[in-house]
């Protein structure tokens, strides 16, 4: 299907794995896919990226770490470390870079494209800044509302009115930008290879709990591994954890002093295609994160007949886990995990039927129906 709309999506890079990275992907290969022509703006020298785009999607890259704003913070943290959050001030120091070099971009480029998707506060607030971008613009907001400090949350963000809406992964989302401007909620594309898979029967599945997703402070999942230690589950049940972050040592170290090297694997950094072979085997997706905007993940979970037992956190699971496909437990309570967490893996029947309906809910995520939400606002 031919279609003469000319989209462009910005960034800042594609060449690790990521949340926001996958989904960003998803939706330019889906709306490509769908007629529109489009490319892509990052804000990073060219890199391999971890993600396959369709090959008639043209990358462009502004190399933002070449700007004298950068070499600032080079000498920053060279010199000047002993200065209190000076990486905090070097953050602030490099945007100005970032602005500088992605609005003398938009002043040559703009005038090729009918929309523009931003998929970053800080790039939507500085599109929204500019008269030549703003009414063509699209912020599509990936982390908490919260998130921004006073310079991005409580200065810029106003500037949201100027753009021609803003899009949210979330309910919660929706109800704060809706005060600058027009909101649309709008899901994450999962996408290939998870979207197209048939109900797993529980009997060609193993004893598996899994976690997928970046092994960090925010991802909590040194709280999973307790709750999997003190679970009284029976011995043949294992954890698998799918991801790499300056945490792993530290829940490496946990499971070695907890004498736990034979009950949980950790598989490092895995291909979208590896994780879902990965999830096919599981039948149990355990999630403590403290802090989302959509965890996508668990979507791709259910996908593969997982039942889900998942923190309550902001914002997201909430809007994804519904009480027959899983359990929502308030952050940090253990105790009523624990608890979930023994029913499923001591009742068969309970476990499978659960598993059976997050098959069935992931069918309402699939690509089509989301793709035509945001085909609406282009």
């Amino acid at each position: 299907m031919e279609n003469s709309k000319k989209i462009l999506l910005v960034y800042y890079k594609l060449f690790k794995p990521g949340g926001v990275a996958k989904v960003f992907t998803n939706l330019a290969n889906a709306l490509s896919e769908n007629g529109y022509k489009v490319e892509i703006l990052l804000l990073m020298k060219e890199r391999v990226h971890f993600y396959n785009l369709n090959s008639d999607i043209k990358v462009h890259n502004i190399d933002t770490f070449s700007h004298w704003a950068w070499k600032i913070c080079e000498f920053n943290v060279k010199y000047l470390k002993f200065i209190p959050k000076i990486r905090n001030i070097n953050t602030y120091i490099h945007h100005i870079g970032v602005f500088l070099m992605l609005r003398n971009w938009m002043r040559v480029n703009h005038q090729n494209y009918d929309t523009i998707i931003s998929a970053w506060y800080k790039l939507s607030s500085f599109l929204a800044l500019n008269k030549k971008t703003n009414k063509k613009t699209i912020a599509w907001e990936h982390t908490t509302y919260e998130t921004g400090g006073v310079l991005y949350k409580d200065i810029l963000r106003k500037y949201y009115k100027n753009l021609k809406g803003t899009v949210g992964i979330n309910s919660p989302a929706i109800e704060y930008y809706k005060q600058f401007n027009r909101t649309y909620f709008i899901p994450n594309i999962i996408g290939e290879p998870f979207e197209n898979q048939q109900e797993i029967n529980f009997k060609n599945k193993e004893n598996l709990i899994s976690f997928v997703g970046r092994l960090d402070k925010e991802k909590n999942v040194i709280a999973l591994l307790e709750i999997f230690k003190k679970a009284n589950v029976s011995k043949d049940w294992k954890l698998q954890i799918i991801g790499d972050g300056n945490e792993k040592k530290n829940l490496e170290h946990f499971v070695e002093k907890n004498q736990l090297q034979n009950h949980v694997i950790f598989y490092g950094i895995k291909t979208s295609d590896e994780i879902l072979e990965l999830l096919r085997k599981s039948k149990i997706f355990g999630f403590t994160s403290l802090k989302e905007a959509l965890p996508t993940v668990l979507v791709e979970a259910m996908f593969c007949s997982n039942a889900i037992i998942s923190y309550n956190c902001n914002y997201g699971p909430s809007d994804i886990v519904k009480n027959n496909l899983g359990f929502l437990i308030d952050v940090n309570n253990k105790e009523d995990f624990i608890q979930k967490l023994e029913m499923l893996t001591n009742c068969d029947e309970k476990l499978e039927k659960m598993m059976e309906n997050a098959s069935k809910e992931a069918q309402n995520w699939k690509q089509n129906e989301i793709l035509k939400k945001w085909q609406e606002i282009i």
